[in-house]
């Protein structure tokens, strides 16, 4: 199928076709331009185009990237049903990664922390460590967070695992991501220290 669709891709894309084929956000796309993971440059009339085979490279990348992460053996914790509890951050900003870890560090020092940087391997990551809580940022590169978030909320196999939105976004940027983000707990990033613990105390004390 993703084969049929990458055929149907012109030689120069539009972000809104790279964005239907990889199955993202346009503005995760232009995220991902902006990052130079994609080859894009500007119409005279100033829109956007992108090499489809900057595309088929991309994909390349991140399918490689996706196996090697799935064949690695699942983490001895995984298969212990009395392991400590687990928590995932998919999140690729370096700084909020490292206030995490700070906050998981001082509040939840029981807690095994992992984290992935970007959506692929997120969602591999997911399935081998089953996480008691799921912590994902809205915009990453691989697959963006309101599309990642939208199927493990769909998917059996994450039931189990409480999930935790966080964004730089404000709630009007947000709106666009509501399909996914509907019933769950959004932590705008300026607050993250006031209001993560809070929020991860409570996902936890569900599974004990």
């Amino acid at each position: 199928m993703e084969n049929d669709l990458l055929k149907s891709l012109p030689d120069e894309c539009s972000t809104r076709d790279v964005a239907r084929v990889l199955g993202l956000a346009v503005r995760s796309v232009q995220l991902m331009v902006d990052r130079g993971e994609l080859d894009a440059w500007k119409t005279p009339g100033g829109h956007r185009r992108i090499a489809r085979l900057s595309v088929e490279r991309w994909l390349t990348r991140h399918q490689d990237s996706s196996q090697a992460q799935s064949a690695q053996p699942a983490p001895a914790t995984s298969v212990d049903a009395h392991a400590r509890p687990r928590v995932l951050l998919i999140e690729d900003s370096a700084h909020f990664q490292n206030l995490v870890r700070l906050l998981m560090a001082h509040d939840f020092p029981g807690v095994d922390l992992h984290v992935a940087e970007d959506g692929i391997v997120g969602l591999a990551m997911a399935g081998e460590l089953q996480p008691d809580v799921l912590i994902v940022d809205i915009l990453l590169p691989g697959i963006d967070g309101a599309t990642l978030i939208a199927r493990m909320r769909s998917h059996p196999q994450f039931e189990r695992s409480h999930l935790i939105v966080l964004t730089s976004l404000d709630e009007t940027q947000r709106s666009a991501y509501a399909f996914a983000l509907t019933g769950l707990p959004v932590v705008h990033k300026p607050r993250i220290v006031q209001e993560l613990p809070t929020l991860l105390s409570a996902a936890l004390h569900q599974e004990d």
